[in-house]
C-alpha cells in the first residue's frame, strides 16, 4: 500500500490495476482498536506482528519484484517443457551433495543425468529435444536421486509433481511420479466464466471418491456430471472439495498429503478436475479447495519429509517439526523457499485449476506453539497475544491470504480455528489474519454433546442461542450442525444419534412412522433451520447429511478389511420415493432457497427476543423474518404470543411441519398474522401464533 500525498490516507495499488479509484481507503490497525478496546492492551503485539507481515511484503518487492511474481513458483521449479521442448527440472534441496535425475526414459539408469549446482540451494538440469521432441515422454515415471550430507544416496519424489499415480496392486505401496505433459490439443480450456463471490455462503462440503453410492472410488467426471446437479438443485452456491491435494493414505482424507501440486489421481487426470471445476461455475457455484498447510505426511519415499536427506529442509528440524498427535511435519514457516513453496501452491490451484477460495486446514494447530492441545480457549486475551502464539505461521496466512485477495476480489478464504483469536477474520491492514471467515466449530460440538447426553425434553434453549450467537463482531463465521468430522467411523450423524438402528426399519413412506422416526425427522429438519438462521454468516453442510445419510463415513483400511461399504453416500436412497429421506432432501432445498429469497446469512446477525426454557421456545429475528421454534416434545401452543419490531400482516414462508417435508401439515399456510402495536420480548409490536410441538417456522412480512 502507498500513501496518498494529498491527505495521508493509504490507498489500495491493486485497486488502481485492477481499474478502481484511486482514493479507496483502506482499513487501518486503529479501526481495529476501535471496534475491540479490549485489544488495545495488545496494541503493541498486534503491531509487531503487522510489522513482520510488512518485513516480508518488502523483502519480497525487493528480491523477487513483489509477492504476486515470487507466488509463480511453479511455473520455474520442478519439472517443465520449454518452447523449443527442452525439458528443465529446478529443484531445492540445500542439504544435498549431488542430485541426479532418472526414470523410464533412460532405463532407470540412476547417474547418467547430473543436476547442476546453483547458488542458495537450488539445482537445475536441462536436456535437450530428442529429434524435435521432448526426451521425457508425457506419462514417464521420473524420480531423483540426491546424496545427503551423509554420503547416502537417496530417491525422492519431486515435490513440485503435478500427476502422482500409485503402484499397480502388488507391487508395493510408493507412489510415482508420472510427468504430465499431454499434447495442447488434451489440455483442458475452461468454458465458462468464474462465478461472482456469493453474498451469502451456502457451502457443500464434499470429498469425489465418496460421492458416489457404489462401493468404489468416485470420479472427478462422475462427481461433475452427476453430483454438481444434485448440489444446484439443493440451493448450495459453493463447494468445498475435500482430499484434492495427493494423499498416499486414502483413509487420511487427505489430511496427510504427500504431493502439495498433484490433483489426486484416484480420481482421475488434472484435466478432469479442472472439467469439473469449470462445470461448476457453469451452473454458478463458486469452488472451494480444502488445503493443508498446516503440516505435511511424514513419508520420505513419496513425500516432502527429509527430502534432501536432512531432517530440516522443508521443515523444522526436531521436536518443532514434528506433530506428536497427529504424526506428521510442520513446516519452517520462515525458509524463503518454503514460503515460496507454499504460496506457489496456492496460486498454482488458482491459476492452473480455477478454484475460487480455499479452506485452510488445521489453523489453530498453526497459530500456537501448543498445537492448541490440551488449551481450554477461555477467551482471555492474554491466551492470544503471548508467547504460545506461534507468530511466524501466523504472519505465512496473514501473506497467503494477502496473496490470495490481490489475486482476485471475488476470493473467499475460510479458517479452521476453534480457538476465536481475535482479528484473525479481518483485514490484513487492520492488523488481521486475512480471513473471510472461520468455521464456527463449537456449535456441532454442543449440539452432539446435548443429543449423546440429554432428552430433547432437557435440551437447554439459553445455552444453545448462546452458542450460536456467541461470536465476534464483524468477524463472520461458517455455521454447520454437522461436518465431515461428525460423520466418521466413531462418532455419528445427526441423523443417526436421533434415529440410530429404526433409520434401517423404520424410513418407508409407505406407512405411519415410528414415534423415534417421527421425532428424529422433525427435530433434524429444526435443527438445521436454527444452524442456518442463528448461527453465522454462511452455512455449510456435509455432502449426504441434507437427506440425513444414514450411516458413518470409514476409508477401505486393515482395519475393515479394506471395504468401501462405509465409503461412500448413498443417494439411491434420496431417490426412493417410498424412503422419508427425501423429506429432509426437499426441507434442505426449501431452507436453502428461502434464505436465497431474503438473504439472512448476508444480514446482521439474529435478534433473540424470546428464549424460554419451560415452554423449549426460541424466537427470533433476522432479515426482517421472525424464526419461531418450538422444542417441546408435547406442548403446542395457540396463540403464542411473538415480539415484532415491524408491525404489519406475516405470513409463513417456511414450515418443518409441511407434509412435503415429512412434516403432520398443523399450520394453515393461508391464514395471515397480524401484529398488535402493543411491544413484547423488547419488540415494537407483537403478533399471536399457532406453535406446534417439534416445529419451526419463518415468517415474513407481506
Amino acid at each position: 500500500m502507498s500513501p496518498n500525498a494529498e491527505d495521508g490516507d493509504w490507498y489500495d495499488p491493486a485497486q488502481v490495476r485492477k481499474g478502481g479509484p484511486m482514493n479507496v481507503k483502506v482499513p487501518k490497525i486503529e479501526d481495529l482498536l476501535e471496534r475491540d478496546g479490549y485489544l488495545k492492551l495488545h496494541e503493541r503485539e498486534i503491531r509487531r506482528r503487522y510489522g513482520n507481515f510488512q518485513d516480508f511484503l518488502n523483502q519480497l518487492q525487493k528480491v523477487e519484484g513483489g509477492i504476486e511474481n515470487f507466488s509463480t513458483g511453479f511455473k520455474d521449479m520442478g519439472c517443465h517443457v520449454e518452447e523449443d521442448n527442452t525439458f528443465v527440472c529446478r529443484q531445492w534441496a540445500p542439504g544435498a551433495q549431488d542430485m541426479w535425475l532418472f526414470g523410464d526414459f533412460n532405463d532407470w539408469n540412476k547417474y547418467r543425468y547430473e543436476f547442476k549446482k546453483l547458488p542458495f540451494g537450488k539445482w537445475e538440469i536441462k536436456l535437450p529435444p530428442v529429434n524435435g521432441e521432448c526426451a521425457i515422454k508425457h506419462l514417464s515415471k521420473i524420480k531423483l536421486a540426491i546424496k545427503s550430507q551423509t554420503g547416502e544416496v537417496v530417491d525422492r519424489l519431486d515435490p513440485w509433481a503435478t500427476f502422482v499415480c500409485p503402484p499397480p496392486k502388488g507391487s508395493g505401496y510408493i507412489y510415482n511420479h508420472h510427468f504430465w505433459n499431454p499434447p495442447k490439443e488434451q489440455v483442458y480450456k475452461a468454458k465458462n466464466p468464474k462465478p461472482k463471490r456469493p453474498k451469502s455462503m451456502r457451502v457443500y462440503e464434499c470429498h469425489v471418491g465418496i460421492s458416489s453410492w457404489e462401493g468404489k472410488v468416485n470420479t472427478y467426471v462422475d462427481f461433475a456430471d452427476n453430483v454438481l446437479p444434485r448440489i444446484q438443485k439443493l440451493g448450495y452456491n459453493a463447494i468445498q472439495i475435500m482430499a484434492v491435494m495427493e494423499h498416499a493414505y486414502y483413509a487420511s482424507f487427505g489430511y496427510q498429503v504427500t504431493s502439495f501440486f498433484a490433483a489426486s489421481s484416484r480420481y482421475g487426470t488434472p484435466e478432469e478436475l479442472k472439467y469439473l471445476v469449470d462445470k461448476a461455475h457453469g451452473m454458478g457455484i463458486f469452488v472451494m479447495l480444502d488445503v493443508v498447510h498446516s503440516h505435511a505426511s511424514k513419508n520420505v519415499l513419496d513425500g516432502l519429509n527429509m527430502f534432501d536427506g536432512s531432517d530440516a529442509c522443508f521443515f523444522h528440524s526436531g521436536a518443532r517439526g514434528n506433530h506428536e498427535l497427529w504424526d506428521s511435519r510442520l513446516f519452517n514457516y520462515t525458509e524463503w523457499e518454503v514460503l515460496r513453496f507454499l504460496l506457489s501452491n496456492l496460486r498454482m490451484w488458482v491459476d492452473v485449476y480455477g478454484f475460487d477460495g480455499f479452506r485452510f486446514d488445521g489453523v489453530t494447530s498453526m497459530l500456537y506453539h501448543s498445537r492448541g492441545l490440551g488449551q481450554g480457549f477461555s477467551g482471555d486475551y492474554n491466551e492470544y497475544f503471548g508467547m504460545n502464539t506461534d507468530t511466524e505461521a501466523l504472519v505465512y496466512l496473514m501473506l497467503a491470504n494477502h496473496l490470495l485477495h490481490s489475486l482476485s476480489p471475488e476470493m473467499i478464504t475460510i479458517a479452521e480455528d476453534v480457538s476465536g483469536m481475535p482479528a484473525l477474520c479481518r483485514p490484513t491492514a487492520e492488523g488481521g489474519g486475512g480471513f473471510d471467515y472461520r468455521l464456527a466449530m463449537a456449535i456441532p460440538d454442543l449440539l452432539i454433546k446435548m443429543m449423546k447426553e440429554q432428552k430433547d425434553e432437557d435440551w437447554n434453549m439459553g445455552t444453545l442461542i448462546h452458542t450460536l450467537t456467541n461470536r465476534r463482531w464483524k468477524e463472520d463465521c461458517i455455521a454447520y450442525a454437522e461436518s465431515h468430522d461428525q460423520a466418521l467411523v466413531g462418532d455419528k450423524t445427526i441423523a443417526f444419534w436421533l434415529m440410530d438402528k429404526e433409520m434401517y426399519t423404520g424410513m418407508s413412506s409407505m406407512w405411519p412412522a415410528n414415534d423415534i422416526v417421527d421425532r428424529g425427522i422433525a427435530l433434524h429438519k429444526m435443527i438445521r433451520l436454527l444452524v442456518h438462521g442463528c448461527g453465522g454468516e454462511g452455512y455449510l453442510n456435509f455432502i449426504g447429511n441434507e437427506f440425513g445419510h444414514p450411516e458413518w463415513l470409514d476409508f477401505p483400511r486393515s482395519g475393515n478389511n479394506d471395504s468401501y461399504h462405509y465409503a461412500r453416500r448413498q443417494f439411491n436412497l434420496v431417490d426412493d420415493e417410498e424412503l422419508r429421506y427425501k423429506y429432509l432432501a426437499a426441507f434442505d432445498a426449501a431452507m436453502n432457497k428461502t434464505e436465497d429469497k431474503f438473504g439472512w446469512l448476508s444480514s446482521d446477525p439474529a435478534y433473540v427476543s424470546w428464549k424460554h426454557e419451560e415452554d423449549k421456545v426460541i424466537v427470533f429475528e433476522r432479515a426482517g423474518l421472525i424464526f419461531v421454534f418450538n422444542f417441546h416434545p408435547n406442548k403446542s401452543f395457540t396463540d403464542y404470543k411473538v415480539g415484532a419490531w415491524e408491525g404489519g400482516t406475516y405470513r409463513i414462508v417456511l414450515d418443518t411441519d409441511a407434509s412435503e417435508f415429512g412434516g403432520h401439515n398443523r399450520l394453515d399456510h393461508s391464514k395471515e398474522n397480524a401484529t398488535f402495536p402493543e411491544g413484547y420480548a423488547g419488540r415494537q409490536n407483537h403478533m399471536c401464533v399457532y406453535s406446534p410441538c417439534r416445529t419451526a417456522q419463518v415468517y415474513a412480512r407481506k
